[in-house]
């Protein structure tokens, strides 16, 4: 929101949003970043973005709007084009036929200069509000529902031109225009319902294309049997990889923009038996990183990350299966430590996003950058915190380890269940127990789980069954002590979400700090069952306690949570 710097910062003073030292820390960080002062604020997880913004709004003497609990008039969204709105950060959420008067929804609603552009578009009166860009890119989903009207009309009409005329040079078709038209609606559809995976898969007599929505795979559509070959040729032509080889597996990367994201595609292409198979994970750049309680750490853990953060050498691991949200973690925690004093470098398969002033290094197998190559090589550029994307093999966890003890904070991943594995995990792949002891600091284990759906939230008391699941995975993983949840929240289904009752998601954690009894029990190469126990002993909040917290909160359905790290 557009105001001087003074008013920002009487205004966010006086409601004790922020302290003047985080204020004036603030101001120097933006400089160096280039970034407006209010992302600098929010992004370090200064102040919650909805407080700053309800702030400001008072402060400007104009109404507070929050899309996500509003009821939304999709005609009045789509008053104002998609680019515009996303362009500007704005969304028309309502009009009022009777007074030809438009309401809209503003990241800046001081911008007067917009305001008139808008009524001189829509030919009413623009009646502006404050939102956040959360409450914004909520609202931002009506204009997914035309693109999803007309999905499955574009793809047929451009399937009835590309086959059209019986069999054709496939390398051809790949370039024409129809077959270009239907990988970009897939692709534009994918972005719009923030998939993060996107599947082309053979079958016997047709292709399937599915989306991994929020964690979970859905079915999109079917496609007929003779356009596969050609579709994906066409991706093959994008990544740059080999449009005549169908027996090896094949690895590349394209991008393409999605109003105003840039989206990374990576792309893996293997033979199956009924034909090539290709998968392309969708990396959506971010206007900036979240904060580590947007990611949804409790206070408590987030002071532990945040200490263990502060010192100068060691490790910090986030562990779990992959696409548990493990990376995004670490881009939080590097967001963190990213100032002008320190020299920050990374080694990552792929870069998800770029960090300003942090040094990025790519993985490329064929030009002999591995994870353990690139972090030897990465110690020759006088660094002072070390990411490496993935700790593997034998040559990774050692080099990784000496880095740590050589004056360096490592920040890494691994696959391991839980926070309590991941020492032991270090020591099959050949660690000695006094290095593991004596370089992890702290250990992060985490999972991802889908939010309910705001627009349709519901609750109810707890089913009986329900309960005896509840009560049969504490025995199963030796957690009892935990008061259960009274009710229980659910999302009822509604347009907003595709009626499944959830949308967008949010981390379940647990966290590890490394105490003097957890590294003798390293020492003694105790099994991660005994850890666990004494992590607990300690405090630590299990994944399961910390799934249990998210439901009583109504972040999360206890179904979700049981779906995620149920034994």
């Amino acid at each position: 929101m557009h105001l001087p710097t003074s008013n920002l910062k009487t205004a966010l003073l006086s409601s004790g949003l922020v302290t003047e030292e985080q204020f004036n820390s603030a101001i120097d960080e933006a400089r160096r970043t280039n970034r407006t002062l209010l992302n600098v604020i929010i992004g370090r997880g200064d102040a919650p973005e909805e407080y700053v913004v309800q702030t400001l709004a008072d402060e400007s003497k104009v109404s507070y709007i929050d899309l996500r609990r509003t009821e939304v008039d999709g005609q009045a969204v789509h008053m104002i084009p998609e680019a515009i709105a996303k362009t500007k950060n704005l969304c028309a959420f309502a009009f009022d036929t009777d007074a030809n008067i438009v309401k809209v929804a503003m990241e800046d609603p001081n911008d007067l200069e917009t305001i008139e552009f808008l009524r001189a578009k829509v030919g009413a009166w623009v009646e502006p509000h404050a939102a956040s860009m959360i409450s914004l890119q909520f609202a931002w989903k009506h204009y997914q529902e035309k693109v999803g009207e007309n999905f499955s009309r574009i793809i047929k009409e451009n399937i009835a031109k590309a086959t059209e005329g019986g069999v054709m040079n496939v390398e051809k078709m790949a370039r024409g225009i129809p077959i270009i038209s239907i990988l970009d609606t897939i692709l534009e559809n994918a972005a719009a319902l923030n998939a993060s995976d996107l599947h082309f898969e053979p079958l016997a007599d047709q292709l399937l294309v599915r989306f991994r929505v929020d964690g979970v795979m859905q079915e999109v559509l079917t496609l007929p049997k003779a356009i596969d070959p050609i579709l994906v040729a066409r991706v093959k032509l994008l990544a740059g990889l080999q449009i005549d080889e169908h027996r090896a597996p094949q690895d590349g990367r394209f991008s393409f923009t999605s109003g105003d994201h840039n989206v990374d595609v990576r792309v893996s292409i293997i033979p199956t038996f009924y034909g090539e198979k290709a998968e392309m994970r969708l990396l959506k750049g971010s206007s900036r990183p979240l904060s580590l309680v947007e990611l949804g750490f409790s206070e408590r853990e987030r002071l532990i990350v945040e200490d263990a953060s502060k010192k100068t050498f060691g490790m910090i691991l986030s562990t779990g299966p992959t696409g548990s949200g493990k990376t995004t973690t670490l881009y939080a925690i590097l967001h963190t430590l990213n100032r002008p004093e320190v020299n920050i470098c990374t080694v990552e398969d792929p870069i998800e996003y770029s960090i300003s002033r942090i040094n990025q290094t790519q993985v490329n197998t064929k030009a002999g950058i591995t994870f353990a190559n690139g972090l030897r090589a990465l110690l020759r550029q006088n660094p002072d915190i070390i990411m490496v994307g993935e700790i593997r093999d034998e040559e990774t966890v050692d080099m990784a380890i000496h880095s740590s003890l050589t004056g360096h904070l490592v920040l890494s991943t691994l696959h391991t269940n839980d926070a309590a594995g991941a020492a032991p995990r270090m020591l099959d792949m050949g660690a000695e127990p006094y290095l593991v002891a004596s370089t992890i600091n702290v250990v992060i284990a985490q999972r991802l789980v889908r939010r309910i759906c705001l627009s349709c939230v519901t609750s109810e008391d707890m089913p009986p069954e329900t309960k005896k699941l509840i009560e049969a995975q504490m025995v199963l993983t030796g957690e009892g002590g935990v008061a259960l949840p009274p009710r229980l929240y659910r999302g009822a289904g509604c347009k907003m979400c595709h009626n499944n009752g959830y949308k967008g998601q949010i981390g379940i954690y647990e966290v590890m700090s490394v105490s003097n009894e957890i590294r003798d029990l390293i020492l003694e190469k105790s099994p991660a069952v005994k850890i666990k126990k004494k992590a607990i002993e300690q405090g630590m909040t299990t994944l399961f306690h910390d799934g249990l917290r998210k439901v009583e909160e109504g972040v999360t359905t206890i179904d979700e949570v049981l779906r995620v790290i149920r034994e």
